[in-house]
């Protein structure tokens, strides 16, 4: 099939076959020597498609939607021509896919006001930023451009084309493409929104797209030891040092909350004694930069007392990988029937030691260094409601 000097291609995507044996179509533009390709959104079964009479034989109906895809393609180059713009394979699927090509060709796109972001965003590593918050953001264009690419077969879209379908869609793609949890893309899409914001403020944009955008709920499940199994976890003694050393330091977690980058981190200088006259672990904390204060509880200093505090790290430099998949087989061992990951020490140490001991919510918020009790209420807010039930129950047996 042409269209003058273009040149329409179909073909079976045949490396991505599905289990009931169907794949995608695809359409292949050929214009001056320049390719370009996009998804019918046509599935077939290749055994049927006819490659040189570019024919489906299993279902006449497919051959009437790509009929109508050639003459909208005819439509387009016809269009390009009246406008008097430039006749370019770009230009031909831009229009295709419902991008007016003239009025939108010298519009900032997404993908380019994001890099430009990201660019002034570095200068701040170091002043009010950490790198790892400015590598958070990069990974968030390299999901934006891909997506871009993905959904609109183009490069870059403009900005004015940011509306709720592009959000739901980018949800989408990173969910089903990208294999992503719901907490993650919840992130990605949080963080996106700061720069559309920034667009928007700048007036580069007319329309907030986030305006009817509701983030999906995920079922925020806290995965910590009771009482229980800590005193299990504790009590059991390890011949292998490399066990022994992870479950110490895990332990050491639980009872001062430190998240997997501080406890690594971790340094002589760190260790100061307080106004109280008892050891403090002082540093900042390295998600936020909110400084941390923490008075070290018996069964933290009791382990702190086994490792070399006069080392540059007090705790050895195991990656979070490593130190969790010595995790999963520590639980194994011990007979917890949980995912134990680092990160459910710092929640042991909120629910466990503090909040089913009667600490405060403020406090709790303080020693997890978090930078708002927002996130602590969000988080333990259903821990506090079970303290308060537990109590509640207590009562009333008392005044039955």
């Amino acid at each position: 099939m042409s269209i003058n000097k273009l040149s329409v291609l179909f073909y079976p995507n045949k490396a991505r076959v599905n289990k009931k044996g169907f794949c995608v179509l695809r359409c292949r533009l050929t214009l001056q020597g320049e390719r370009k390709e996009f998804s019918t959104g046509l599935f077939i079964k290749p055994k049927f498609w006819n490659s040189s009479k570019q024919y489906y034989s299993s279902d006449t109906s497919i051959n009437n939607e790509l009929a109508l895809i050639v003459n909208n393609l005819n439509d387009c180059y016809l269009k390009l021509r009246v406008q008097d713009a430039p006749i370019t394979i770009e230009n031909i699927l831009n229009s295709y896919l419902g991008v007016d090509v003239k009025a939108e060709q010298n519009e900032t796109g997404v993908s380019e006001y994001y890099q430009g972001y990201l660019k002034k965003f570095k200068k701040l590593i170091g002043l009010e930023i950490k790198k790892v918050t400015w590598d958070k953001f990069y990974y968030i264009g390299q999901h934006i451009t891909a997506f871009i690419i993905w959904k609109y077969k183009v490069k870059d879209i403009p900005l004015s084309r940011l509306d709720l379908n592009f959000l739901t869609e980018l949800d989408f793609y990173l969910k089903t493409e990208k294999d992503l949890k719901q907490v993650t893309i919840n992130k990605i899409i949080q963080r996106f929104r700061k720069v559309v914001r920034i667009a928007l403020s700048e007036k580069l944009i007319t329309a907030d797209p986030f305006l009817l955008y509701k983030s999906k709920s995920i079922k925020n499940t806290i995965v910590y030891l009771n009482e229980l199994e800590l005193e299990k976890l504790e009590s059991y003694e390890f011949s292998q040092k490399r066990l022994k050393n992870t479950k110490d330091c895990f332990v050491f977690c639980c009872y001062s909350g430190l998240a997997y980058a501080e406890m690594i981190g971790l340094k002589p200088k760190h260790l100061e004694k307080g106004f109280d006259n008892n050891l403090w672990i002082k540093m900042e904390r390295e998600k936020t930069g909110k400084p941390l204060s923490i008075p070290l509880l018996p069964k933290a200093l009791e382990i702190l007392q086994a490792f070399k505090i006069d080392s540059e790290f007090i705790f050895p430099r195991l990656s979070n990988q490593k130190f969790n998949s010595y995790l999963k087989e520590i639980a194994d061992i011990v007979g917890i029937d949980k995912r134990l990951t680092h990160h459910t020490a710092r929640k042991t140490f909120a629910t466990t030691v503090l909040l089913y001991n009667d600490v405060p919510m403020e406090i709790v918020s303080e020693l997890l260094g978090h930078s708002s009790i927002t996130i602590t209420q969000t988080h333990y807010g259903k821990i506090v409601q079970k303290k308060v039930s537990d109590h509640m129950s207590v009562l009333k047996d008392k005044l039955s």
